[in-house]
């Protein structure tokens, strides 16, 4: 491979969005579901139903929004989701054309789909204590920050684009 081109290339920001993706987004997504599950039920094998296809829909969407997402953010923000090593760039490319907070929604979807797959009360539950969590910080914390940071840039594209479903638009 091309040294010039390892030495022009920031792979810091696309090392710290993996490591961040593996232990936050996997957390919340993974590892916590498993551990509710874990203790709720001792995972007895079930046979699969029409409910667990249905469940895998929304977590491959969610998979696909949120990967999609943290590449951008990474490669075109030249930085990561976490606040240490925040985007430099404001984003408005890729999915962050239709939502402003793609990877919260592809993490939402996830969840999503894990409750429909198990078919438990206690998942659908941790969802919303998450879409709530993430409203919250976003509306207190997070948007009020790019606003200083990114200033009218940042309002024009709050104003253009919403904060979690893309406008459908009839003609």
């Amino acid at each position: 491979m091309d040294e010039g081109l390892l030495k022009r290339w920031d792979y810091k920001p696309l090392l710290g969005t993996i490591l961040y993706t593996l232990v936050v987004p996997g957390s919340i997504t993974v590892l916590v579901p498993f551990l509710i599950l874990t203790l709720k039920f001792r995972l007895i094998p079930m046979p699969l139903g029409i409910y667990h296809y249905l469940g895998l829909m929304p977590i491959c969407l969610g998979t696909v929004l949120y990967l999609w997402a943290a590449w951008e953010f990474a490669i075109t923000g030249k930085g990561t989701p976490s606040s240490i090593s925040p985007s430099k760039i404001l984003v408005v490319n890729g999915p962050y054309r239709w939502s402003r907070n793609p990877m919260y929604a592809g993490l939402l979807f996830i969840l999503v789909g894990e409750a429909i797959f198990v078919q438990e009360v206690i998942l659908v539950a941790y969802f919303f204590f998450f879409f709530l969590s993430f409203n919250r910080y976003i509306h207190n914390n997070e948007e009020p920050n790019l606003a200083h940071k990114f200033g009218a840039n940042y309002r024009l594209y709050c104003h253009a684009i919403p904060r979690w479903l893309p406008r459908i638009r009839l003609k």
